[in-house]
Order: structure tokens, then C-alpha cells, then sequence
């Protein structure tokens, strides 16, 4: 749409409201509503000022003015609020210079997308993720200076077998065996498709839903593939949509890599490909159908793996997830088929179009705009010095010897560590000036002040089980 265009959609859909929304630096979606009578085709120039100082890990308070200036391709419909509202998304900038602000993650993927094609490598890095997320019925928490904990519910949890629901109606997933069960088993296919119906209402192309391999509500929804930039807008909307669906419903949506002990946690596996004038360049004729240029891209995906968890596993309870023993790939190896390697060829796909390799240790907590870009530049980085590798890795990782096992290098052990690896190697996110120097180290200083730090600093829960006696 052009700015004209907007206008006259939100005439068409009887818009009382305007909804500008963004994404922060950690992930999470931010929003300013205005009349609609504020909106007019300058808009699309000047903006809307806000308080940067409020948004997390932005601005200082003595240069606390911004700028989001709403980009005219994204207007929707609102489907939650009571008032008909026209939603943008928006762009954020300067408000002296009018310059695009370093730190704002979807300007950072739209520099992505420019890179690649200044490169000439290819002109398209489609983009599929896989979002995994549990559906709960009751979330408690609490962490203070005297008391910590939380309790989960669902209805379909496999700890309720024995409670008093009046009646209980039983069928519930036993821990590690709710793949692809059918009601009564699976409580939510209703619930899921409602999610999936409400997102194609939206305009965004669906693949499927179901349910996922833990007990309590976990499932899996996926979009069909779009460019990096149009695939970090939609995730976005997917994480609303979930979660307000979900709310609406009774229910709550989180995606928490690792909320339950002892069961499967959440990832988001990432299919990636390069295309260029409307021809994919990741078929071939080398291992399972790839071309040297995919295999390359593979070869820049495992020489910054470690470096890349910072911004695909973003969080403390990323590393619950990536341990040894679950489906979660912690070790950095590639293969068809095989799911126990961090990244995997899908088998099966003859069409030179579905050619595409999936990057499977990241989960959901990322933004996806920060985790799409580090990726691609890790593919390009791995293209642009012919990063061959290696033999795949074709057998059960979780089986190997340990003397075997020892020569596979695995993800990092927990958040800081992904920190440090990512301090000692980012010269390859900083090409095209994609990433700078000062969004690293404000990420960095970001997570280790505000996440590792806090965590760290508190005893825990299990700690009282361990030690109390002591």
C-alpha cells in the first residue's frame, strides 16, 4: 500500500483508531493509539514522537526523543479491540536528523536484506520458522527478596491424572508422548485452529498446526515461508495473535524455551534459503540435493554457531532447553534427516524451490529480526569465504562414544557464555554496517546487567531442596 492507499483501507474498515506499533530491543511489541483524524499521508514522513528512554535498552534520558514513522506495506485490522483499529507498524528514527535509529531491530533486518543484494549473492533469504509454545490454564509466579516460586496448570497435564475435576474425564499426554495425539487427547484443536484461522485472516499464509511432544498444552503453528524482513512482522503478529486467542479463550500462551522440568522444551527451528532473480540457489547436485553455495552457507552457520546463540537463544532459560538428552540439537553438526544435528537438509523435497537447510537450535524467546539478520549474515559469511563443512554427520549424535562425541562442538552451556562467544566473534554481523558496534555491545551489556546478572544473584527454588539441611 502507499500512504493514499492506508487512508482510504481505513475508510473502507470504518477506522475509529490508529495503532503505531514497534518492536523493542529485547523482542516485545510496543504500541501508541491516536484518533484516526491524526492520521494523514505527512504522517508517513514526520511520524509520531514518544519517550525513547522508556523503551528497553534505547535511549538516554538527557536524549530521550524519537521518532516511529509508520511504514504504509503494513497496514492491518486489528482483530481484538472493541474499536475498529488500523494497525502499522512503524520505523523508528531521529527525530533532528530523521536518520533510522541504530538500535531498532526491524531497521537492522531491513539492512540485512540490503546487504544480501549488494553483495550479489542473491537478492531473496526466505525465511520459515517453526515457533513451538505451551498453552497453559494458570500461571503463578513470584520472585522477591523472601519468596520464589511458580506453578503451572493446564487441564491436559499429565500430573492431573489423579486430581478431583468433577469429573476427571482422563487423556492426558504422558511427559514426551503428545506428538500428534487426537481428541480427546488433544484438548486444544480448536483453540490452535482458531490461532491459525485468525492469522490467515490477517493475510499471513499458513502451513499447519498441532500438537508438539510435551505434556500440558504444547503445540506447534507454521507460517509459510516469506523474505527476512516480511517474516519478522509476521512473527510478531503470530505472538500476538497467540497469546490474545489465547486470553480470550481462558487460556495463556507463552513461549518460555523451557517452562516444565523433565519434558520438552520450545524451539523454533529457522529454514533459511538464498534466491536470486526468482531462481533458488540452495539445489544442487552434492549431499541431499544442495548446491556448493548452500553447503558454504551450512559451513557459516557452524563457524559462528556459538556467537549466533546470543540472538537465537536470547535468554537464561534458552540454555534449560539446550542440554544433552532431549530433541534439542546442542551439538553443531549437519545432516539429512537426522534431528539430533543443529542443522538439518529436509529429505524428501525434489522441487529445486523447497531446497533449504534448518537451523534447529534457536527457540522462540528471540526477536526476530535480530536472530533472522544474524543468521543470514552467518550464511553470507560462510558463502563469501567458501566455509567448507565438514563431513555430516549422518548417525544418532546422542549415541556416539564419548571419545567420538568430544570432537563435535556443541552450543553454549548458558546465556553468558553465548555472550562471551559472541563479544570474540561478531566482525562478521558488523558487514554492510547490518549490525554495529554499538547494537552489539549494548546487547551484550543489556542481557548481562538485566538478565544473567539478576539471575544469578538469586537463590533458587531447588537450592532449598539441596542445601537447606546442610
Amino acid at each position: 500500500m502507499t500512504p493514499k492507499d492506508v487512508l482510504a483501507f481505513a475508510k473502507e474498515n470504518n477506522a475509529k483508531v490508529v495503532d503505531i506499533r514497534f518492536m523493542d530491543f529485547p523482542g516485545t511489541w510496543q504500541h501508541c493509539s491516536f484518533p484516526i483524524g491524526e492520521l494523514d499521508e505527512s504522517s508517513f514522513e514526520n511520524g509520531f514522537g514518544f519517550d525513547g528512554s522508556s523503551i528497553r535498552g534505547w535511549q538516554a534520558i538527557d536524549s530521550s526523543d524519537m521518532l516511529v514513522i509508520p511504514d504504509a506495506k503494513t497496514a492491518k485490522m486489528d482483530p481484538f479491540f472493541k474499536h475498529p483499529t488500523l494497525v502499522l507498524i512503524g520505523n523508528i528514527a531521529d527525530p533532528i536528523t530523521k536518520e533510522p535509529y541504530s538500535r531498532d531491530p526491524r531497521h537492522i533486518a531491513a539492512k540485512a536484506e540490503a546487504y544480501l543484494k549488494s553483495t550479489g549473492i542473491g537478492d531473496t533469504c526466505f525465511i520459515g520458522p517453526e515457533p513451538e509454545f505451551f498453552i497453559f490454564d494458570d500461571i503463578r509466579y513470584e520472585s522477591s527478596q523472601h519468596s520464589s516460586f511458580y506453578r503451572i496448570d493446564s487441564k491436559e497435564a499429565n500430573w492431573n491424572t489423579g486430581k478431583d475435576e468433577g469429573p476427571n474425564l482422563g487423556y492426558k499426554p504422558r511427559p514426551k508422548e503428545g506428538y500428534f495425539p487426537l481428541p480427546p487427547m488433544d484438548k486444544f484443536q480448536d483453540l490452535r485452529s482458531e490461532m491459525m484461522l485468525t492469522l490467515e485472516d490477517l493475510g499471513i499464509a499458513m502451513e499447519c498446526q498441532h500438537h508438539e511432544v510435551a505434556t500440558a498444552g504444547q503445540a506447534e503453528i507454521d507460517m509459510r515461508f516469506k523474505p527476512l524482513l516480511e517474516m519478522g512482522d509476521q512473527l510478531v503478529w503470530f505472538k500476538y495473535v497467540l497469546k490474545n486467542v489465547a486470553y480470550r479463550n481462558g487460556h495463556t500462551v507463552t513461549f518460555m524455551p523451557k517452562p516444565l522440568f523433565g519434558d520438552n522444551g520450545s524451539g523454533m527451528h529457522i529454514h533459511a534459503s538464498f534466491w536470486k532473480d526468482g531462481k533458488p540457489l540452495f539445489a544442487g547436485n552434492l549431499y541431499a540435493g544442495l548446491s556448493q553455495e548452500a553447503l558454504w552457507a551450512i559451513g557459516g552457520i557452524m563457524r559462528h554457531a556459538r556467537a549466533l546463540c546470543a540472538f537465537t537463544n536470547p535468554t537464561t532459560n534458552s540454555y534449560k532447553r539446550l542440554v544433552p538428552g532431549f530433541e534439542a540439537p546442542i551439538n553443531i553438526a549437519y545432516s539429512g534427516r537426522n534431528r539430533s544435528a543443529a542443522i538439518r537438509i529436509p529429505i524428501g523435497v525434489d522441487s529445486p524451490k523447497a531446497k533449504r537447510i534448518e537451523f534447529r537450535t534457536p527457540d522462540p524467546s528471540s526477536n526476530g529480526y535480530l536472530a533472522f539478520s544474524a543468521i543470514m549474515m552467518a550464511m553470507i559469511d560462510g558463502i563469501q569465504n567458501k566455509m567448507e563443512p565438514g563431513d555430516p554427520m549422518d548417525k544418532n549424535i546422542y549415541d556416539l562414544p564419548p571419545e567420538e562425541l568430544a570432537n563435535i562442538p556443541s552450543a553454549p552451556g548458558s546465556l553468558e557464555e553465548a555472550l562471551n562467544a559472541l563479544k570474540e566473534d561478531h566482525a562478521f554481523l558488523l558487514k554492510g554496517d547490518v549490525f554495529t558496534e554499538d547494537v552489539i555491545s549494548k546487547w551484550i551489556e543489556y542481557k548481562m546487567e538485566k538478565e544473567v546478572t539478576e539471575v544469578r544473584r538469586r537463590p533458587h527454588p531447588h537450592e532449598f531442596q539441596l542445601y537447606y539441611d546442610i
